[in-house]
């Protein structure tokens, strides 16, 4: 396993990072192809044996119930202070007006919810999961600057924007001597490469780490379009982010195809790949449900494309409507 820092921070983190979302209670959250705690232990401890020392799950996964899953899991195989554990705030984790969104009164709430369910005195990475548009931001940056100083998060983060909200979060932790993002979770692979244009040179130029999440376009970059899962079938996210362009993505999936067929590795290997070698990207986000897939992941760092394999799978990309940052 490689290791980099995360961004401008002294944090070591290891090149890929496990994506928590398929882990959890099923009935407790829309997504129902998630897997439950006895099959999700090995997976988390096999990502430990390969090296893996960062995960990333959410509050609102499974309605809390991932964090106990990771935290449980982390606690039985790891050194707590061995490994990076990461989580977000903002979705709704309860039906009154104020359990949902970025104010101080729920991330202060939040935090301690999910330190509880995580097991953990602190958390190294706490993140805003989406941009809150009605709460102002010097409240949300205060909050988590308190957040940092009351020890029970090491740094902040953020996920899913636009360039100009994240460069105005920048501005105004600065502005107030608050502690800064260091951090941003956004959405980047090869069907999905919106980023490119303003969010990935603004990290590049303010040496913000990039940890993308869902680099295999939720397995549509690993297999044939007739070809489906129970995933592809049940997940009503992953269609409203690709559907509407398969078509004109058709290209892109055939030509991962060919290299994978080419080089003798699975298609996952070749889509991944190509995340780990883009500009300033530092760990992507990986799923597993199965040990498989956490296998070839790690493979995939192993896998350097050569430039012509870069230019053949770029050269079909249109533009696409922005998803992820609304």
């Amino acid at each position: 396993m490689e290791y980099v820092k995360l961004g401008n921070t002294g944090l070591d983190v290891s090149r890929l990072c496990l994506g928590c979302m398929g882990f959890g209670v099923a009935e407790r959250w829309m997504h129902p192809w998630v897997i439950d705690e006895e099959r999700s232990r090995p997976i988390i401890k096999k990502a430990l044996e390969l090296g893996i020392n960062f995960f990333d799950t959410a509050n609102v996964y499974s309605d809390g119930t991932s964090e106990e899953i990771v935290g449980r899991a982390l606690k039985d195989f790891a050194n707590r202070d061995e490994v990076v554990i990461a989580t977000k705030v903002y979705f709704p984790m309860s039906q009154g007006p104020n359990g949902a969104g970025l104010s101080r009164k729920a991330i202060l709430s939040e935090i301690d919810k999910s330190l509880k369910r995580l097991g953990t005195d602190y958390v190294d990475l706490y993140q805003i999961h989406r941009w809150d548009y009605r709460t102002p931001i010097e409240e949300t940056m205060e909050a988590l600057h308190d957040v940092v100083k009351a020890g029970k998060a090491r740094y902040i983060g953020a996920s899913a924007m636009y360039a100009w909200q994240f460069m105005k979060a920048l501005h105004v932790a600065e502005k107030n001597g608050w502690t800064r993002f260091v951090s941003m979770q956004n959405h980047l692979n090869l069907i999905y490469r919106e980023e490119e244009r303003e969010m990935l040179p603004l990290c590049k130029e303010e040496k913000i780490a990039v940890i993308p999440y869902s680099p295999l376009a939720s397995g549509r970059l690993t297999r044939d379009a007739s070809e489906s899962t129970h995933r592809s079938e049940t997940d009503r996210v992953q269609k409203s982010k690709y559907d509407a362009m398969a078509d004109k993505d058709r290209l892109i999936v055939e030509r991962v195809a060919a290299i994978a067929e080419r080089r003798g590795v699975p298609r996952s290997q070749v889509a991944l790949a190509w995340v780990l070698q883009k500009e300033p990207v530092t760990a992507p986000i990986v799923g597993a449900t199965k040990l498989s897939h956490l296998e070839d992941s790690a493979a995939a760092l192993e896998l350097k494309l050569t430039p012509e394999e870069i230019e053949s799978l770029e050269e079909p990309y249109i533009p696409h409507p922005v998803v992820g940052a609304l």
